[in-house]
């Protein structure tokens, strides 16, 4: 079988392992849930995990586990320990069973699924996200294009240039101490790009804010680097990354770097930062206000 066919097949599994999760999350509400907490980034976004997330996971796991014997693959999947054979295998799955499970623990929409093959060198070949909100299903393979839900994926059309920039941005940012600084950053940025207003979208997690920017031009979603851990790890960004290049889009990190994802050196993004943005035109004038800011 060749490559393009091997993929083609792993990401329609990967297509069904989503839409089980999606299930299994669209069975609960929020006031169902309890809350635990677990190590992880500095942000409550980053320590918060319920049963749903386990659940999820299980149900992606059910349909994908058969693939790491038959395919040879190795896993990585946020609610299990890393045992490290990303870095022996061709390829592994990289999965985050429910991306924004603080705003979905608040009733609030934000969360989505996501899952990504990933190669040994950490490109993204697979990137498939369900957002079981909107029942927006995105499936993106190397080299054959991009799909939500039966559509084949059109740009639309962005506002005039002069009107209105978007800013997306995770659920922590409310609280963030920086908040207002960030804030007061963004607006200037959009400004000196010629925009006569901008609008800082609060949206939830890392997946669903970069579907957003995607859907929404002119648009972008930044995280600056930061000394404190968290920022996203490869579950976040791996599925948007392919998403973002199979649509002709930008995912890079803040400083215009390609996204590092199967480091043995970080788990995190903190010390790079990302940038997503609607297109690459865009993200040269977006970077280069960034590298002015900071």
């Amino acid at each position: 079988m060749g490559v393009n066919k091997e993929l083609s097949m792993l990401a329609e599994r990967a297509c069904e392992a989503a839409l089980a999760a999606g299930r299994v999350i669209t069975s609960y509400t929020a006031g169902q849930v309890v809350v635990h907490y677990k190590e992880g980034g500095d942000s409550l976004a980053s320590q918060v995990v319920t049963e749903v997330d386990e659940q999820s996971q299980a149900a992606i796991l059910e349909v994908l586990a058969p693939t790491l014997a038959s395919h040879d693959l190795a896993l990585l999947t946020e609610e299990l320990a890393d045992d490290g054979s990303r870095f022996e295998k061709d390829y592994f799955w990289c999965i985050d069973p429910m991306d924004g499970t603080l705003p979905f623990t608040q009733g609030k929409p934000g969360y989505a699924v996501a899952i990504a093959l990933i190669r040994r060198d950490g490109e993204p070949m697979i990137g498939v996200v369900y957002d079981p909100v909107r029942e927006r299903l995105y499936r993106a393979v190397a080299g054959q294009g991009l799909w939500i839900n039966e559509d084949k994926w059109r740009p639309p059309l962005a506002e005039s240039a002069g009107d209105c920039f978007y800013f997306y941005v995770d659920c922590t940012f409310e609280s963030d101490s920086l908040r207002d600084v960030m804030t007061a950053q963004m607006q200037g940025l959009a400004q000196r790009m010629g925009y006569a207003r901008s609008v800082i979208e609060v949206h939830g997690g890392a997946v669903s804010s970069a579907c957003h920017v995607l859907e929404t031009p002119p648009s972008a979603y930044i995280k600056p680097p930061k000394p404190e851990l968290g920022g996203g790890s490869f579950w976040d960004f791996g599925a948007t990354a392919c998403i973002f290049q199979e649509a002709g889009a930008y995912a890079r990190d803040y400083a215009g770097q390609r996204l590092e994802l199967n480091s043995a050196t970080h788990a995190f993004f903190n010390h790079c930062g990302v940038c997503f943005c609607s297109d690459p035109a865009l993200a040269e004038r977006v970077q280069a206000e960034l590298r002015v800011i900071s």
